[in-house]
């Protein structure tokens, strides 16, 4: 810090004792001791004060660059959104112009479908058509693994 040599720090320390005397050195030294202490303490408050302000600003201008992006991703959203339920109200509007009772999808009722437990005539279909192509003698499931073959 201050750049004082040895021989000079020796020059004071003399003066210091045929000032103040054998009695008086030690309790002025420590008196010194303790208010230079407390000087470096006040210095690392004052650094970590500084640091700790500035790391606090980097946090606002984080917070407010996510907010930023967060504030720009809902709106593209909204926009998309609005955009998407648009097309949907023009392609109804569309639909109901064009003067078909059909919707675009036909409706599937329950009375359409044969009841469960009813038989079903296999006479009718030929017999290529209901025979079960043989399976090969090694395969692969969907997950890629090869399935053993039992013989």
């Amino acid at each position: 810090m201050f750049d004082i040599s040895f021989a000079e720090m020796l020059v004071v320390g003399v003066v210091a004792l045929v000032v103040l005397g054998p009695e008086r050195l030690p309790r002025a030294a420590r008196t010194l001791g303790h208010l230079f202490g407390r000087a470096q303490r006040y210095v690392h408050d004052v650094k970590n004060d500084i640091q700790r302000e500035i790391e606090l600003e980097d946090l606002k201008k984080l917070k407010a660059s996510v907010e930023g992006t967060a504030h720009s991703i809902e709106t593209a959203a909204r926009t998309e959104i609005r955009q998407f339920q648009e097309a949907m109200a023009a392609t109804e509007t569309k639909v109901e112009s064009s003067g078909s009772d059909s919707a675009p999808y036909p409706e599937v009722r329950a009375t359409d479908a044969p009841p469960r437990d009813a038989p079903t005539d296999t006479s009718a279909t030929p017999a290529a058509a209901t025979s079960l192509p043989q399976q090969p003698k090694s395969g692969f499931d969907t997950a890629g693994a090869e399935i053993p073959v039992k013989n």
